[in-house]
């Protein structure tokens, strides 16, 4: 019982480590992929926050399934590179003894990756769609921040404004010009708002401004002062068919969808805890080092397993969605070739006669010390 809580104690420690650095980089990235998004325009700079946190969210798991891995494999290699498996393989005991105690710590793990695969992930893309939709059916300048040039979403105008009064859709100190059949038109007005026509036609009111068509200096040269000009804002934005992505889905809802595309996404988030459960188990027998030798290429060894296998299930997936493979023979067979694969190190770390037991490598020390300690002795016995 010392030695479980003992264990239990380090792999959650250097689990909240591992945590915390992968976590920090996770939302590094997301923040600036979404405030260059926010730069050009496609999100609301109000959204920022909100869409940092749904991002985060969906690469939870993933996060998951490497923390658990790295965090049992560090512990592990520790162990060996400390000698202690040498006297724990010396005291009789087996390596399997290592299951219940890493099952102990990794079983949370597999259900906290489920529960955001099965459940968090869905909600959070969800929202996260809702937020990108929502302002790209917007009106053209509700899109506009103050101090910015935006083009429209018809692609034949800018707007510019210098500030937005309150909440409403009243914007203030105007720019807009318009390229269209009769050439180049630009307004300035003082105060400009967006209202709705008697069938449902959006229309920007400007009060107090001039306009001005055509080139400068020609004669076809046309400058107009108005107290009211309205014009009419077509905006596609508002015309878009707003489909669910199948990875927004619920999954109770995904349960009763046929579609391959809604099995592939099944078939994924069926694939995170069943991966964080072999990783887990995986990183035991892999965690085995010589004490002479560094433990840096374990790392490396977890990480390319780590990325090999999470492409195969995405190469799974893609199969399923393009329809070549079935759900019922996909989702199992790539995750029993890797419990294949951990049982098969399991048994190739038991075997007390292979050459890398740490038992066979500690006999290997002795008879190398014994060999020396006997050459020195016959050289200062030697005439």
């Amino acid at each position: 019982m010392i030695f479980q809580r003992t264990l239990r104690r380090e792999m959650a420690s250097t689990a909240f480590a591992s945590f915390t650095i992968l976590f920090s980089v996770c939302v590094t990235w997301t923040l600036i992929g979404i405030l260059g998004k926010a730069a050009g325009g496609k999100v609301a700079s109000s959204d920022v926050v909100a869409l940092i946190l749904f991002a985060t969210v969906n690469y939870l798991p993933t996060i998951l399934i490497l923390t658990s891995f790295i965090s049992v494999l560090m512990v592990v290699t520790r162990s060996y590179r400390d000698s202690e498996m040498v006297v724990w393989f010396a005291s009789g005991l087996s390596l399997t003894r290592w299951v219940a105690p890493v099952l102990t710590f990794g079983l949370p793990m597999v259900l906290l990756t489920a529960a955001l695969s099965f459940v968090a992930a869905p909600w959070a893309k969800e929202k996260s769609t809702e937020y990108v939709e929502r302002f790209a059916k917007r009106e053209d300048l509700q899109k506009v921040s103050p101090g910015q040039f935006r083009e429209s979403s018809s692609a034949n105008r800018i707007f510019f404004v210098e500030g937005v009064a309150g909440e409403t859709s009243v914007v203030q100190n105007v720019f807009v010009n318009t390229v269209d059949k009769n050439g180049t038109a630009v307004i300035v007005a003082r105060e400009g708002v967006i209202s709705t026509g008697p069938k449902g036609e959006r229309y920007l009111v400007l009060k107090n401004g001039r306009r001005y068509q055509g080139v400068p200096g020609q004669s076809d040269f046309q400058t107009m002062e108005f107290d009211t000009y309205s014009m009419r804002v077509t905006s596609q934005a508002q015309d878009l068919d707003s489909e669910r992505d199948t990875d927004s889905v619920p999954t109770m809802e995904l349960l009763a969808d046929n579609s391959n595309s809604g099995r592939a996404e099944l078939l994924w988030r069926i694939a995170s805890p069943a991966t964080c459960l072999v990783l887990v188990l995986l990183a035991i027998p892999l965690g085995f080092v010589n004490p002479r030798a560094g433990s840096s290429a374990n790392l490396i060894i977890a990480l390319l397993i780590f990325f090999s296998y999470t492409n195969a299930v995405k190469l799974v997936e893609a199969s399923v969605r393009q329809g070549k493979f079935t759900f019922a023979l996909s989702w199992w067979p790539l995750h029993l070739m890797a419990a294949l694969t951990v049982l098969g190190l399991f048994a190739w770390r038991l075997n007390l006669n292979h050459r890398y037991h740490p038992l066979a490598l500690l006999a290997a020390m002795k008879r190398s010390r014994n060999a020396g300690k006997n050459a020195a002795a016959n050289k200062s016995v030697a005439p």
